[in-house]
């Protein structure tokens, strides 16, 4: 689990699938399992306090995006409303899944040893965009509607690890390389 504090009144809390595993939770619990997950976002919540120092009290507006195959991207936001009773903490939870794959790689030259495989196994689109020192590879739904997505998840962790970073933040503060069509862009200009 990483934290970092965003604001005075914000902060986020990024989970892999591995950390739900190891606290004994499956992605399929985010949906299903109604009292695991608040009991999971009752201890975030302390451990987030703890550790960066931050009171928790009143009403907090918890955003969970679910990313494909990254894992759990939650925004802690705490309202600063006046209350008679000091104790009382509310968590008003908003869950919205992403479909979309989104890979950091260290290097141009993985992502051209990828294209052929990608191409291959039925992609050919994506995006491909640089952002703090890294390029990173976006698909959409659109991208990987008609193949598996376990083995296109699996190919793409052969070159490169699972992004944190949201496809909202590449897309507004990285350099678009390529915009779409990524995979037969580079095959055709690589892989001759």
């Amino acid at each position: 689990m990483r934290l970092e504090r965003l604001s005075s009144n914000q902060f986020k809390i990024f989970l892999t699938f591995d950390d739900l595993i190891e606290r004994g939770l499956t992605k399929d619990d985010l949906w299903q399992d109604l009292p695991s997950m608040q009991a999971l976002f009752h201890d975030m919540m302390f451990e987030a306090s703890d550790e960066l120092g931050f009171e928790l009290e009143g009403v907090l507006l918890v955003q969970v995006h679910v990313l494909q195959a990254q894992g759990m991207l939650i925004i802690v936001t705490q309202n600063e409303i006046e209350q008679e009773d000091e104790e009382y903490l509310e968590m008003k939870v908003t869950l919205d899944e992403s479909n979309e794959l989104i890979f950091l790689f260290d290097t141009f030259e993985d992502i051209i040893q990828l294209s052929r495989s990608m191409l291959q196994a039925g992609i050919n689109g994506g995006s491909i965009i640089y952002f703090d020192n890294h390029y990173y590879m976006l698909f959409t739904d659109k991208d990987v509607e008609e193949v598996d997505r376990e083995n296109i998840i699996a190919l793409l962790s052969e070159y490169a690890s699972p992004s944190i970073v949201t496809s909202y933040r590449l897309l507004e503060y990285g350099k678009i390389i390529m915009k779409e069509d990524a995979i037969k862009q580079l095959t055709t200009f690589f892989n001759h």
